[in-house]
């Protein structure tokens, strides 16, 4: 037998991967990819980046992550967004934003806004809305802004058992705002939890989501609430789902000035999308920690205005009985 050929090399995973046909590429290999996976292989070679293009596989992929996105107003208006349609509205929402900055925003703030919202519990969706705000009205911008999905008398039934305290733990949620005029996106939520109460009067679990945003003159955060109570048969119900706007004082945000903050967070850069549930935490985390700084500080300085307030109020009644007193003699 004759010993075998060393200079052979076997063919290159590329030159293999290169003899498949287009149709089985992107057929049966892509539209097993997510998102961030997808993203990868169109930098790997010139035939998927042109095979990983298609606005239809890129529509899939938008609809299976959020499904709220499947409704006719919300795929229209993707479908317009520059530099890609769905593919340019999934690089805008997938990743947290990295850096926003007011001072540079130019454009007008949008007349309109679209939420696009989605809460799934253990991996099942349990409540998706399209929602529509106008943003021109009086009230609007002068009210502190807030977002209700739901009247005060709706309830969403599930079939999930409510079980105590396991809502944070297994509940996500994606509140994507959409300015249809600029074609502009940004997922607001912190995609898990990052706490949880149960309220003091109605037993309700509610769930809080929230983005932190640092601006030119400190950091404000939008805060989604779940609200879910329970039925008759003890299966969970959706209650209230709401966004709401409060800087680092607990104080609500009017509908302007959120609107600008808005603004600067579709506008500004994006990260990577790498661990952004993690990156997403951390900055909670560490807005908690400056609100609780915060909040220590107003109260030393408080203490001390009321300290000198009662120096100044005793020196004031001891001046007057020194006075009185000297009248008399």
């Amino acid at each position: 037998m004759p010993p075998p050929d060393k200079t052979s090399t076997p063919p290159s995973t590329a030159s293999s991967f290169s003899t498949l046909h287009p149709d089985v590429i992107e057929s049966h290999i892509l539209t097993r990819l997510d998102g961030p996976d997808l993203a990868s292989a169109a930098s790997c070679s010139t035939t998927l980046r042109r095979l990983s293009s298609s606005d239809d596989l890129w529509s899939n992929i938008c609809h299976s992550t959020w499904p709220s996105t499947t409704s006719p107003r919300a795929t229209h208006v993707i479908s317009t967004f520059p530099h890609g349609g769905p593919r340019a509205f999934f690089s805008h929402v997938f990743p947290l934003f990295a850096e926003i900055n007011l001072s540079r925003s130019s454009s007008t703030p949008p007349p309109e806004l679209i939420s696009a919202v989605d809460v799934h519990y253990d991996g099942n969706l349990i409540f998706t809305k399209i929602h529509e705000t106008d943003t021109q009205t009086a009230w609007f911008r002068c009210s502190p802004f807030r977002i209700d999905l739901l009247e005060a008398k709706d309830v969403v039934p599930t079939s999930i058992k409510h079980s105590d305290g396991g809502g944070a733990a297994a509940m996500t949620l994606s509140w994507i705002l959409i300015d249809p005029t600029g074609r502009r996106a940004v997922n607001l939520s912190s995609h898990t939890a990052v706490a949880a109460q149960r309220h003091w009067l109605t037993g309700e679990e509610q769930v809080t989501f929230a983005s932190i945003l640092a601006i030119d003159r400190g950091h404000v955060e939008f805060k989604i609430v779940v609200t879910c109570g329970v039925s008759e048969n003890g299966e969970m119900q959706v209650r209230q789902v709401s966004l709401e706007v409060e800087d680092m004082d607990g104080m609500h945000l009017n509908g302007k000035d959120s609107l600008v903050i808005l603004q600067g967070a579709m506008e500004g850069k994006r990260g990577t999308g790498i661990k952004r549930v993690e990156e997403g935490q951390r900055r909670y985390k560490e807005y908690v920690e400056m609100k609780r700084e915060r909040r220590e500080r107003k109260l030393r300085a408080e203490g001390v205005l009321d300290m000198f307030c009662m120096a100044c109020g005793v020196s004031i009644f001891v001046s007057f009985l020194v006075l009185c007193f000297v009248q008399k003699t």
